[in-house]
Parts: C-alpha cells; structure tokens; sequence
C-alpha cells in the first residue's frame, strides 16, 4: 500500500515499455507515479493535479514535451521538472533549460544518476525530506546517514543505502532476493550479492535492523 506521505511524481514517456519501467522502478524507490503517454494528457495532468516533482520526454504524440512545459510554466505550475529526452547534444539541453526545465538527462540513462537528480530536485521544493523510522534509529536516505537512539552517526555505502532505503520505505512488505536484485543491484548477476549487503548493514547497525523471513526474503527489522 502507497504511504500517504509519498512523493507524487508526473512521469510523461510514450514509450509504453520504459514508462513501465520507470513506473516500477519509482514505485519501488517510494514514489507515487502518474503516467501520461501524449502531451495532451500530460497537459491535463499537470493542470489538474498537484506534483512534487515531474519528469517529462520531449517527442510525444499530439504535443511536444517542451510546448507542455512551457503551458505548464505560464498557467503558474512551478512543479521542478527533469526532462528525459534522447535529444542529448547541448544545443538539445539548452533548449531544454531556457524552456522551463530544472534539468535535463539525455537516453540512454543511469538510473542511479535519474534517481540521485529526482532526488535533488524534490529538495529544491522541500528542503526538509523526513528521515525513516528503523529499528533503533533514523535514516536520512539522501545524506545516508543512521542516527541511532544513543545519538551515534553511521555513513553507509551507497548500495548500503539503497538497500535499507528500499526496506525502511516500505516496512511491511517482505522483498524476496530476486525482488531486491532487480531494484537494488540490477547490474549484479547473482542473488549472492543481496545476503552479502545484508550483512555489511547488520554489521553497522546490529542484526536487527534487517528481518530474515525464512524461505521467502528480507524485510524491515520490528522495532522491539
């Protein structure tokens, strides 16, 4: 179930694969996703519904991700935008800029890169993101920071910080090893990597904090 708090992004792509993926792959990462495949819908979403962030493609059916945009601007929507565009070249970029964008990524993309610059912009707008509640401490997935209950600090790695993120977003549900080698470590081959990280992060913050469901995955460790 999608957290009530959940940053709502506008994810506008016609291509219907990789909108799907980007839709699953924010999902994962807590974010609450709208999809629009043309400009038209797009056009209609952003002046209908509030956003935290958005992040446009520019080749769309019926209207230009850019002319969307720049609707979106003069209609007052000041929603942070990332556009996404296979039109990479600094001419390209530009354009993309003087239009209304905060930033532009050119395909084909790092999803951590996309994810760090969504991140980056949703500070833009609130500066304050809440840290996560895990057991006997909080987490602050940007800074990837643990403050535990005893006020010490711990840095995790970045794939450190992922992991937990991922669990500490979504403490109810059970993520089998297959579910977080997609999400987490997508360019890992074997579900080794997965055990491997959970215990790094055992290590730095006590076994707890991580729950093994036998025969099935890992989850949020129970605050006890």
């Amino acid at each position: 179930m999608m957290q009530a708090d959940a940053p709502r992004i506008l994810v506008v792509e016609d291509d219907r694969r990789l909108a799907s993926m980007l839709a699953e792959l924010l999902t994962a990462e807590g974010y609450d996703v709208a999809l629009a495949h043309d400009g038209q819908r797009a056009l209609h979403e952003g002046l209908t519904r509030e956003f935290d962030v958005m992040l446009f493609d520019r080749g769309l059916p019926v209207m230009d991700g850019l002319d969307v945009l720049g609707r979106l601007r003069s209609s007052g929507v000041v929603t942070p935008t990332l556009v996404l565009s296979a039109l990479g070249n600094p001419a390209d970029r530009v354009e993309g800029l003087d239009r209304g964008a905060e930033d532009y990524l050119a395909k084909p993309f790092d999803i951590d890169e996309l994810l760090a610059r969504l991140r980056v912009l949703r500070r833009r707008l609130n500066p304050s993101v809440p840290v996560l509640r895990i057991p006997g401490g909080r987490f602050d997935p940007d800074r990837r920071e643990v403050t535990t209950d005893s006020g010490a600090v711990v840095v995790l790695s970045e794939r450190e910080g992922d992991l937990l993120a991922l669990l500490a977003r979504r403490p109810q549900q059970i993520f089998t090893r297959d579910d977080l080698l997609a999400i987490v470590f997508a360019d890992a081959d074997e579900t080794g990597v997965v055990d491997t990280y959970v215990h790094y992060v055992r290590k730095k913050l006590g076994r707890g904090c991580i729950l093994t469901v036998r025969g099935i995955g890992y989850g949020l460790g129970r605050a006890t």
